[in-house]
């Protein structure tokens, strides 16, 4: 067991407050985000059943679908009550991201979809990120998730508030320091720039790094269509923002209007002298 220690205020947001698994599943745009992180892992994910490491995998939301699809997940997450959920899913157990407790070379794909949100110091991120280079094998699969640096002044839109003068001063406090301290509604949090997501990666000896917007530039216009009264957005919203996703994905530009990016490198097979 590490004696390593996530902020309290983040223990408590989702310890006590926080569904996850719920917003993955039920909002519109936590679905987008569900449905285009399977869809782009899969791209990468070598055939079942290899051994996932799901570090930081909650309540066991992604090792659901990775057992279904036939891989075999091991679930590590700091939250105890998480981990009692994730293990009717699959093998589960308490730990922190940054202290791993797997052997070396260990595991065929390490995902890290959320440790990284909680982490500010650039320090703990590259500890997180060395963990999982270690415990993957050689030519191995390394997914790490962030929250993007400019997904808070899109999603403040949606709720039509930002122009309030409290939510203006916090949002443009994360746009200069990439960090929300948690005062209120979400917890202390990093928000990465897609540039920055690749450099931390391959100072953790990843290599072929490549960084996809998650839900794309269209997102917030079905979040915002959620906010609105009345039935919602409609399957053809959503289909067409997918597809916007989609479209995105050769466009660096445009990964700053994705609400999460998500990062896969590969461990290298020959280990430089």
């Amino acid at each position: 067991m590490s004696n390593l220690e996530l902020a309290p205020s983040v223990m408590r947001f989702y310890g006590e407050t926080a569904n996850e698994d719920g917003r993955l599943r039920s909002s519109a745009d936590g679905r987008m985000e569900l449905a285009r992180t399977q869809e782009l892992l899969r791209r990468f994910l070598p055939p079942a059943p290899a051994r996932v490491l799901d570090v930081g995998g909650g309540t066991g939301i992604h090792a659901e679908w990775l057992v279904k699809d036939g891989y075999d997940v091991t679930l590590v997450d700091p939250v105890p009550r998480h981990v009692e959920s994730a293990s009717a899913v699959c093998q589960a157990m308490v730990g922190d991201a940054r202290d791993l407790q797997q052997q070396d070379n260990s595991f065929d794909v390490v995902q890290l979809l959320g440790p990284l949100y909680h982490l500010p110091e650039p320090g703990d991120r590259q500890r997180a990120l060395a963990e999982a280079r270690r415990v993957a094998k050689p030519g191995g699969l390394v997914a790490a998730a962030a929250i993007n640096r400019y997904a808070s002044l899109f999603e403040h839109v949606t709720y039509a508030h930002l122009h309030a003068e409290q939510i203006h001063a916090s949002v443009t406090k994360i746009l200069e320091t990439a960090i929300y301290d948690g005062a209120r509604g979400f917890t202390l949090s990093y928000f990465h720039r897609a540039e920055e997501l690749v450099t931390e990666l391959g100072a953790s000896g990843l290599t072929d790094v490549q960084v996809f917007g998650i839900e794309g530039p269209a997102w917030s216009l079905v979040k915002a269509a959620e906010q609105q009264p009345g039935e919602g957005p409609t399957d053809d919203l959503i289909a067409s923002a997918m597809a916007a996703a989609r479209m995105a994905e050769p466009y660096p530009e445009l990964l700053a209007a994705s609400s999460h990016l998500l990062a896969v490198g590969s461990v290298p097979t020959v280990t430089r002298s």
